[in-house]
């Protein structure tokens, strides 16, 4: 749930530098965004429930129909009711960004919108999803990075601004490395039951090293934000969060054991709220 947020909190503090900002657009769109996130939840269990990748030996968390707890029927009642609401968020945020005489931007986000339902749903469920065929990392680094940071930022300033970039990219790889740690701690069980993530793909050894990459190479583009974009030492303080991430990185080099990735994904769920927190801010200051 942090990481939904973070691409709007960083969106929305650059908007208001720029003097575009709109409580009404920041609130619908936190909004908007849980609802979506919440969307791919349910999804997700309701997805890898029915397929029988939520055996007994799953390592995580216990899902709600693999514990019997809501049955599959329930869930998709669930699923087709937070679809309304999403469209219906989505239709009140529209409608407050762009009114009606911007058209074609409403337009555009109404199928962004449609396009950010179905990738919520097709990660798990369908008879062809994306998440069995190792492209879950790509379609979270593109709504939860580009389309969360620069889809928001349009929605308030009505056109999009090279500032948003390297934020987008950054709160994007992130995102890709809080579902990798999922998918390094299920390599196992995702492997018998055929769900061909990326991590099953690379095998654990490279998709440690796919980990490392992608962490760095967002410590470095917001590195190069900070830089390029300084204005006072306020900007920089984002940097503090290079601590956790770094001894995060350590961490996960040393785990053999998988459930041993479980705890991790706290910490660079929150590392990436801190870190769009402190950067919208700094860049304010």
């Amino acid at each position: 749930m942090p990481l939904s947020i973070s691409g709007i909190i960083v969106a929305s503090c650059l908007a208001a530098y720029n003097g575009v900002f709109s409580w009404a657009i920041f609130i619908l769109a936190i909004l908007t965004t849980i609802c979506f996130q919440v969307l791919s939840n349910f999804a997700n269990d309701y997805g890898d429930g029915v397929k029988g990748t939520d055996s007994e030996g799953r390592i995580g968390p216990e899902r709600a129909i693999q514990s019997g707890k809501i049955s599959p029927v329930q869930m998709l009642h669930a699923i087709r009711i937070t679809i309304l609401i999403s469209i219906g968020l989505s239709f009140l945020l529209i409608l407050s960004a762009f009114g009606v005489n911007n058209i074609l931007f409403a337009l555009l986000f109404f199928g962004l919108g449609i396009l950010s339902i179905y990738a919520a749903i097709n990660y798990t469920v369908g008879s062809n999803p994306y998440g069995y065929r190792g492209l879950g990392d790509i379609f979270v680094f593109v709504f939860f990075g580009l389309v969360s940071v620069i889809g928001c930022y349009v929605l308030y300033a009505k056109t999009i601004h090279h500032v948003v970039f390297l934020p987008a990219c950054t709160i994007g790889l992130l995102s890709a490395a809080v579902l990798n740690l999922n998918n390094m701690r299920d390599i196992e069980s995702d492997k018998a039951s055929h769900k061909n993530t990326l991590a099953v793909y690379l095998g654990l050894k490279k998709a440690k090293k796919y980990h490392l990459f992608i962490i760095s190479l967002a410590i470095l583009l917001s590195f190069l934000f900070g830089i390029l974009y300084y204005v006072s030492p306020f900007n920089l303080i984002f940097f503090v969060i290079y601590i956790p991430l770094i001894k995060h990185l350590r961490r996960v080099a040393g785990i053999e054991d998988p459930t041993q990735f479980d705890k991790e994904l706290k910490v660079i769920a929150l590392s990436t709220l801190a870190l769009a927190i402190l950067m919208g801010v700094g860049h304010l200051l």
